[in-house]
Order: C-alpha cells, then structure tokens, then sequence
C-alpha cells in the first residue's frame, strides 16, 4: 500500500480470507456459516466484506439491525440475512428486502405475524431466538408451547432455524456455565423439533464457541469478531490477522519550552524541553479521549509516540522527542503491530469496542497485503 496522507482505514481482504479459512478448516462438510457483518463489518466496510466472503462461500450474514441488511441488499449481496434485533417499525424494510428476523418474544412473534398476513406473506422465514443464560433477548424454554400453537394459526412465517447465544465461550473460568448452556440449549432443540413441523436449523456458537466447542457445530455457525482478526484468546490470535490497519499522517512538529503546555486544559504540562507532533484524528473519529495523557500511544517508524495530554475532537497531539520524524510522516494508529487489542488495553477496554469506533468520515481504501 502507498504510504498514508491523510487518516485513513485500510481493510486487507487477504487477511479476511485467511481468518476465514482458519475458523471453518475444523468444520464438518456440511456445517453451513453465518458471517456477521453488523456494525459496518466490525467497523471496517460492511459491504467490501460480505462481497469477499461471498466469493470464499458463506452460507449466511447476520447484522443487527434492518437498515444495516437494506445496505447490503442495495449492494447486490442475494444471500440470506438475518436481522438479529429487528424492530416493529422496520418490518416494511426487513419484507421489502426479504431480510429474516429473529423473532425473540411473544410479542415480537404475534406482530410479525400480523405485519406478514397484512402483507399476503406465505412461509416468510424466520428464526426463533432462545435465552439459555446471556440475558439479553430470547424466548425461555417455558413458551415454547405458545411458539408452536401461534404458528400453527399462520400460514405466513416459516420457522428457519432456532438459535442461542454463549455467554463466556471464550472464558475457560466458565467453561461449567457454558456447558449448560449448550445442554438448554440442546432441550430447547429437542422440544421445539417435536412441535414444529417443517426442519429445522440450529445454530449456537459464536467464534469462541467454534474454537473451543467444536462438537457444538450443530447446522450452522456463527462468526462475527474472529473474522476480523481477534480471537479473544492468545492462542487463537497467533493464526488470525487484524484485518484493518488505521493509518494518520503528522500535520506539524513543534517544539514545547520547559513549563509549556499542550492541548486543552492544559492537560500536559512540560517539566523539560520536548517535541510534539499534531495528527489529524481525535475523538470524532473514534479515539476515545481515555486514550489521551499517556494513557494511549501511535507508532512511528516503529516507535512508541505516547499522546500528550488530552484528545482533542479532531486532532491529538503525540510526544515526538526521541524519534526522528518530520511533517508528512506515516503514523500507526493500530494494524498488525500494534493490534487495536493491545491499544484497547490500554484503557481496560477491547478490540471491539475500538475498531466499530471508528467514524464513517475516515477514509476507507480496501487491499490486499
């Protein structure tokens, strides 16, 4: 790649493949995956990402909302799309672009139904949530009863496929409670097969789970974080690649007097002579402000540059004094060295959290490394 001139997000393509391909080698043959994309593909370019993993097979996309499965539908991607938190007001989105909702609730369940007959829908799939110990969404086992004598009212829903999601899959501490889960999660199945009648598919780990729970494969997989180059565990992460690289560019170097000080607040004042360096990326960009203070640091020329006092929206201001470096300069952020985990450290944060931080209005440059 070209060196940076301005702040810029560069999504390697080559090492989504490579994560990819590492994640279901372990897979039986018939396994399908689902990839999630949400959050414009975990921060890097939702489409650029669903059309590559078309391309190496994938069975399946997740995303979290209707608007975010509309954009991918607008981009030509035909597969199948599940909306993991659809919304009332969205149904008219998620049927008009023939995404598939999990359906989590009774109430969610008997709306959709309703919205699908009033719009002359027949066998519109969809996919039935469970809550086996995460608490967040789900239906309880105890409602499965209901489940099926609503739907056998209908002829406008399809049950497609019946899924959960694992708490701490990637924590060994927790492996006990895991381990329940997958067994509720296996009743659960066992139930609801005997009361719905078409097949159904049943899908329960994330990418943690298929790491470390491979005989949990079950019909289908899901991975979102482990495509993108992090595998929330040490191990793991030694076969994947970060896929995005964010990359700025030094504006001005100046040199800061003994008893100056830098940036608002006057958050860094210099007990000696030092050298700074403006780049053009700050908070609105997605740089949390927790960084700031020498609480976070970029790279230059493969040295640390800590950032000196606070993060201001458009800009940081990073201390230079042992490096040789000059205006116009390329600066690392976060990529493969550092990874967005070890900057996330920093803060007691995670890779997550940092890279779907990153603004809309940073540049994005797809390659292949």
């Amino acid at each position: 790649m070209p060196i940076a001139t301005e702040t810029t997000l560069e999504i390697d393509l080559n090492a989504l493949a490579n994560n990819y391909n590492f994640i279901t080698a372990g897979l039986k043959p018939e396994t399908k995956i689902m990839a999630v994309v949400k959050a414009y593909g975990y921060g890097s370019d939702a489409v650029a990402v669903a059309k590559e993993l078309v391309s190496l097979g994938v069975d399946y996309f997740a995303v979290a909302y209707a608007s975010e499965g509309e954009v991918l539908r607008i981009a030509g991607i035909e597969t199948p799309i599940l909306v993991l938190h659809p919304l009332p007001a969205n149904f008219d989105v998620i049927i008009d672009r023939c995404l598939e909702p999990s359906i989590y609730s009774q109430k969610m369940l008997t709306d959709f139904i309703s919205f699908s007959e009033k719009r002359k829908q027949k066998d519109y799939p969809v996919h039935l949530k469970f809550n086996t110990g995460l608490n967040r969404l789900g239906f309880r086992k105890n409602e499965i009863s209901f489940i099926s004598e609503t739907i056998s009212k209908t002829e406008a829903i399809r049950v497609k496929s019946a899924f959960s999601h694992l708490a701490a899959s990637e924590d060994a501490s927790e492996e006990e409670f895991t381990r329940e889960q997958l067994k509720s999660f296996r009743s659960i199945s066992e139930e609801l097969k005997k009361k719905i009648n078409n097949p159904i598919m049943l899908h329960v780990v994330n990418t943690s789970g298929v790491l470390n729970y491979p005989e949990a494969q079950l019909d289908m997989i899901r991975t979102g974080i482990g495509l993108y180059g992090f595998g929330n565990d040490p191990e793991q992460n030694k076969h994947l690649t970060p896929v995005t690289t964010l990359k700025t560019v030094i504006s001005q170097i100046h040199e800061i007097n003994k008893g100056e000080s830098v940036g608002y607040n006057r958050g860094l004042k210099a007990n000696k002579i030092m050298k700074t360096a403006t780049l053009p990326i700050g908070h609105a960009d997605g740089l949390s402000r927790a960084y700031g203070n020498g609480n976070g640091w970029v790279t230059i020329h493969g040295k640390k540059a800590p950032i000196a006092g606070n993060v201001c929206m458009d800009m940081i201001m990073v201390d230079v004094s042992d490096i040789d470096c000059k205006e116009g300069d390329e600066v690392i952020v976060f990529g493969k060295n550092p990874t967005a985990e070890s900057l996330a450290n920093a803060i007691n944060s995670i890779s997550y959290e940092l890279i779907t931080a990153v603004s809309q209005r940073v540049k994005r440059v797809i390659c292949r490394k």
